[in-house]
């Protein structure tokens, strides 16, 4: 059995039937959100390489740095999928999209999710001790956002701001492990990465916007209501101007060059928004943080 968003063909639909709901718990099947949790993380690797260039180190501890963020993000993100299962399991059971979930098909019982979710947040902890002090508390700091998530959909009608916050705080991880702390600069970019995971979310909940209504799940989707795509719009918008402040911030303004081909993507995607497009709109948002990425990483190479 697969979900409905992810694709039948995937590796993970190939294992064994006794392993293939925990890969599903962790949503190893949709490498989207992994990418998603860790390419804001490479954006926090490579900020600091322009405020502290003359001591910037070397390209293979760069990409040794980029590795363990790419494992601490599939892990973390499994963890925090586990946890919101468990949590959503009634919920889930009521939306079309997710009832085939590992937990409401009853293919995994509760104890066993936790038993899975600890066993993912120990792989999260290893990469964690390889952190720099400084880059450890800061990490910490993002417990209470992972925790409160999935409630924020039942007491507000814009979790999605909560997600932002908690989705993106691997940029703050990242820049401090290269800078030895934090920076206007990066705190600027990090919201506008938080404004641009409400949008792409934003997309994403289109798609059960019906069946969210009906069980009381509540979403921007279904605040925007009729004008999603002005939500989105604003979003985008707020995440590109926030983005440029903060480069405007660092020691050479040049780099806000590197935000270029990110924005053309949001606004790419503000074009094209239809509700029979949202999922896969939803998943080019990788493409649009690699960009990000790329545009960061020419610049400094230059």
């Amino acid at each position: 059995m697969h979900t409905p968003d992810a694709s039948a063909k995937h590796w993970v639909n190939r294992t064994p039937e006794s392993v293939r709901p925990y890969l599903q718990l962790a949503r190893l099947d949709r490498p989207v959100g992994y990418w998603l949790l860790a390419l804001p993380g490479w954006v926090g690797l490579l900020l600091p390489c322009w405020l502290c260039r003359p001591g910037w180190e070397p390209l293979t501890s760069t990409l040794l740095w980029g590795a363990l963020i790419l494992i601490g993000a599939v892990a973390m993100r499994g963890a925090g999928c586990t946890y919101n299962d468990i949590v959503d399991r009634e919920l889930d059971a009521q939306v079309e999209r997710t009832k085939s979930r590992p937990l409401p098909s009853r293919r995994v019982n509760v104890r066993q999710a936790w038993v899975w979710l600890f066993a993912q947040v120990g792989l999260g902890f290893a990469v964690w001790l390889a952190l720099p002090l400084a880059a450890k508390l800061i990490a910490l700091g993002s417990l209470p956002l992972v925790a409160a998530y999935p409630f924020m959909k039942r007491i507000t009608g814009f979790p999605q701001v909560w997600l932002g916050l908690t989705f993106n705080w691997a940029v703050l991880v990242a820049y401090s492990v290269k800078a030895g702390g934090l920076h206007p600069s990066v705190l600027l970019v990090y919201l506008g990465l938080a404004a641009w995971t409400v949008g792409y979310d934003t997309i994403y909940a289109m798609q059960d916007a019906e069946d969210d209504a009906l069980v009381g799940i509540r979403s921007t989707a279904l605040s925007f209501g009729g004008r999603v795509r002005l939500g989105v719009a604003v979003s985008y918008a707020i995440s590109v101007a926030l983005i440029i402040w903060g480069l405007q911030v660092s020691t050479d303004p040049r780099a806000t060059y590197a935000a270029i081909p990110f924005a053309a993507h949001m606004a790419w995607q503000v074009w094209r928004l239809r509700e029979d497009r949202a999922l896969p709109l939803f998943k080019s948002n990788v493409w649009a943080a690699a960009l990000l990425v790329a545009g960061l990483a020419v610049w400094v190479a230059v």
